[in-house]
């Protein structure tokens, strides 16, 4: 009998979060005033975060004990299973095995809920009534709204425009659950305005959304702001992934040759890959951990490596990240959780110093993927988790062209079954092919004028 399915027991939760950076050979360069340009400390992020989240986001500590209350919280859904995929195995006719942690189980049908939950948390411990923050696709958006709820803080999500018109099933789940949901750019605030006077029927961006929430935060004592991606202590938060799929590959007697996730701020892949990275720097392994980005969006493949802001209107600190310019605004694609300008500052760091590598695929690529995914293993993958199945396909068929049998495990991220308008249109004809032309990033890139990086 095959076994497809690696579980752990809920008294296997990880107990601590893993901080990649105390085992960082080149340490992340610091965020920098964008009035100054020198080094911020702590105390700048006060008037946007809580206390606790701050300590996370500085701290050089290897493991961060989880609060029991979050273990608790996490025991609704975790630990997440783990499967083998033979199915996929066979359409492939490949000798690889692969495996993916599938995330999609939590109560919002992501990885998000992982630190989604912590932040709700640290922010009531504070005595935070209201939280602000953006949301591509909505996947974010709804573990927030979920993770509000159950600690009683009030929620408003400002929902890229593209993703609020053509997935109104996330919204209604941050409605059900008690969030405001606004499209953004919206006219709440003055950044909004700003976007919608130049481009009236914009159809927004994760870096507008993200300006929309900062400036609400900013201007409400009672309130603070969350961000689902790129930050250090989200990243944190999110390897509680790896840390139980270590175990489970253990349980499975196999360890991973190649470890891959979707990429679009950083949180999803360094969920799964951080850990694996940590057997990497401490044990001597050498798995290698891809990142897989779209082409309409590829600023870790095809970016550069400089200062630039994590928001459009200019409203955050500097920070040294892959970046195709935060006044990019990214193709309407479906995977609206990848639709970032740029990428987080340890993964940057990460990729500049060849720790890991980066992979692109196109919009008809990973709906492929996806399909076949689906008629394999029976689960319809999000957009965004079709981009890590392309990359694992794609290694699948070159281990099958050298005649090499490896490893391979991903990160399924989570479900698509709020995203079948985009099987629909890829069924229908309408998803088209798009990468971005050099031309086009040029144009981008030539409008920063933040710091450079010295080479």
């Amino acid at each position: 009998m095959k076994i497809r399915k690696i579980n752990l027991e809920e008294s296997e939760i990880p107990e601590s979060w893993y901080n990649i950076i105390a085992d960082m050979p080149n340490k992340p360069l610091p965020p920098l005033h964008p009035g100054t340009l020198q080094p911020i400390g702590p105390d700048a992020l006060a008037p946007l975060f809580p206390e606790a989240l701050i300590k996370q986001e500085v701290t050089t500590d290897k493991w961060v004990s989880i609060p029991d209350e979050v273990r608790n919280m996490y025991s609704i859904w975790r630990p997440t299973p783990l499967y083998r995929a033979y199915g996929l195995e066979k359409a492939l006719d490949t000798p690889a095995k692969i495996y993916y942690k599938y995330e999609g189980v939590s109560p919002s049908g992501s990885h998000k809920p992982n630190t989604a939950i912590p932040q709700a948390y640290y922010n009531k411990q504070e005595g935070v009534k209201r939280i602000t923050t953006e949301t591509g696709a909505g996947q974010w958006g709804s573990a927030l709204s979920f993770a509000c709820q159950h600690f009683g803080i009030e929620c408003d999500v400002y929902m890229v425009r593209l993703s609020y018109n053509d997935k109104p099933y996330r919204k209604m789940m941050m409605n059900t659950w008690g969030a405001n949901v606004y499209a953004s750019p919206s006219d709440r605030t003055q950044a909004g305005r700003n976007i919608l006077a130049m481009d009236p029927n914009s159809p927004g961006s994760l870096g507008i959304a993200i300006s929309e929430a900062i400036e609400m935060a900013a201007t409400r004592d009672d309130t603070k702001y969350a961000l689902g991606s790129v930050l250090n202590h989200v990243k944190l938060h999110q390897t509680i992934i790896g840390l139980e799929a270590i175990k489970q590959m253990e349980k499975a007697g196999d360890m991973p040759d190649i470890v891959i996730a979707p990429f679009g701020g950083g949180s999803n892949f360094a969920g799964l890959s951080f850990p694996f990275l940590r057997l990497n720097m401490d044990e001597g392994k050498s798995i290698r951990c891809i990142a897989s980005e779209p082409a309409s969006c590829p600023k870790l493949t095809r970016g550069v490596f400089r200062y630039d802001f994590g928001d459009t209107a200019g409203m955050t600190p500097l920070l040294p990240m892959y970046t195709l310019g935060h006044d990019f605004i990214p193709a309407p694609i479906h995977a609206g959780g990848l639709r970032y300008h740029g990428a987080g500052v340890i993964v940057s760091q990460l990729l500049k110093d060849n720790l890991i590598e980066a992979r692109s695929h196109d919009n008809i690529e990973i709906f492929e993927a996806g399909v076949l995914f689906a008629r394999t293993e029976g689960i319809i993958p999000a957009p965004e988790a079709n981009h890590g199945i392309a990359t694992a396909i794609a290694e699948a068929k070159k281990c099958k062209e050298e005649g090499t049998s490896k490893t391979i495990l991903f990160n399924l991220c989570g479900h698509g079954n709020f995203d079948m308008k985009a099987y629909d249109d890829y069924f229908s004809g309408k998803i088209k092919q798009h990468e971005l032309t050099q031309a086009e990033i040029n144009e981008s890139i030539s409008k920063l004028t933040t710091p450079l990086i010295p080479q």
